[in-house]
């Protein structure tokens, strides 16, 4: 029987996605596992993956935006009578806001989520691979990766799965890094990958784009700023990270610190580690620190989760990881919901000092600029010191003055003495 494929929600915020090409076309075999086409979203390029067995009989939207719900493709046996299916279905697509009508039906909504599994798109070659184990039959993997793996002689136990529940699907595969050529790699975060060839004229809006238009708009203009600032005596938490940093296997970034000094000060002040939620404020418990990452198409923002409990070398490793995902256009939705406080640092490129757009639905942001050296006075005397500009961009229904005040103090007390963020 003929099997409408949708579009399904592969964010929070996803309202549309776009179809950036179809890996399939209209006649093809289709088997579990297969990619159908590569979807553009706010956040990501993601991979639509096939749950379904049979014919690709017809492909509903070659090429743009597609709303959630809407119709993508049939599949089917070859030859199979599929109009009266798909007519049905299409008097049941959403409208332009995204939004399934009332008439839509649960199993249509089933076969939405069911029909296809959302992964990022791969872009790195694969690499030589370990052995294959005997354990790769109990390992949740979509048949197109285990024939991939076993051609490959790649042990699936050593693949994380980015597909569906944590499934391993062809992506996971095409992407591949052994262990070993993976530590060999460098501890160096590759550079922001700003550079584009300059394209004149009118230019389509990407959907990362158009949401990142719509959201901070929705937050500007919609949620009251107040921005605070201070300057941060850095020179010890300098020290502190060259001692750090003395050990070869250790590499941590003044980020990091910032990160970690950050949610630090979060678990002191909860009130900052805040959302408004219309008629409530939602004080959480956990602290999942947003780290704001330049891309090509505009920002992205994955989340370093409990990072108030997370030593710094881990903190490091999980914003490298990440923000290599970022700029490779490969993080999962789950890497980058759930924050609670963001981080937007700009002290790379030279900026002394800027104001951030709150992200929501955090109660707040902080921007940090770059370390300088500055002349202070200390004891009477005039010295040079290393400073640091950081900028607090609060939501005043949420956080007052005051409060923002005593979260910025307890923020420059840990990193003018990063002992203190360890007691």
């Amino acid at each position: 029987m003929a099997e409408i494929i949708r579009m399904p929600r592969m964010s929070d915020t996803m309202e549309e996605g776009n179809i950036v090409e179809w890996l399939k076309k209209v006649g093809d075999a289709v088997e579990p596992g297969d990619v159908l086409a590569e979807v553009e979203t706010d956040k990501a390029t993601m991979e639509l993956e096939s749950y379904h067995e049979g014919v690709l009989l017809h492909i509903g939207v070659a090429e743009g935006p597609v709303p959630v719900n809407g119709v993508l493709a049939v599949i089917g046996e070859k030859g199979e009578d599929f109009e009266a299916l798909l007519k049905e279905a299409e008097s049941s697509e959403p409208s332009s806001d995204g939004a399934a009508p009332e008439s839509a039906s649960a199993e249509g909504s089933k076969e939405s989520t069911d029909a296809i599994s959302p992964a990022p798109a791969a872009t790195a070659d694969p690499l030589p691979a370990a052995p294959k184990a005997e354990s790769d039959s109990h390992i949740k993997a979509s048949p197109l990766a285990k024939s991939m793996a076993d051609s490959k002689n790649i042990d699936l136990s050593t693949v994380t799965g980015s597909g569906e529940g944590g499934r391993i699907i062809k992506r996971d595969i095409e992407s591949y890094v052994p262990a070993a050529a993976a530590s060999s790699a460098g501890a160096a975060v590759p550079a922001p990958m700003l550079s584009q060839t300059v394209q004149y004229g009118e230019q389509p809006i990407s959907q990362m784009r158009k949401i990142i238009a719509r959201r901070l708009a929705e937050s500007k203009f919609g949620a009251p700023h107040f921005y605070l600032t201070v300057e941060i005596n850095m020179d010890k938490s300098i020290t502190a990270r060259k001692d750090i940093n003395s050990d070869p296997d250790i590499k941590i970034s003044f980020n990091d610190l910032v990160v970690k000094a950050s949610a630090a000060a979060l678990r002191k002040h909860p009130n900052i580690n805040a959302s408004w939620l219309g008629d409530k404020i939602k004080v959480h418990e956990e602290v999942n620190v947003g780290v704001a990452v330049a891309v090509p198409d505009g920002l992205v923002v994955p989340v370093v989760r409990n990072a108030d409990v997370k030593p710094l070398t881990m903190i490091n490793a999980e914003v490298k990881e990440l923000a290599g995902k970022a700029r490779n256009k490969k993080l999962t939705p789950q890497e980058m919901q759930g924050n609670t406080f963001t981080i937007s640092n700009l002290g790379m490129f030279g900026i002394e000092e800027f104001t951030a757009i709150i992200n929501p639905p955090d109660a707040c942001i902080l921007a940090v600029g770059s370390i300088i050296q500055k002349p202070v006075v200390v004891d009477g005397e005039i010295k040079a010191a290393s400073i640091m500009k950081v900028t607090l961009s609060c939501d005043h229904r949420i956080v007052d003055g005051a409060s923002g005040a005593q979260f910025l103090n307890t923020l420059r007390s840990f990193l003018e003495n990063p002992v203190r963020i360890l007691a």
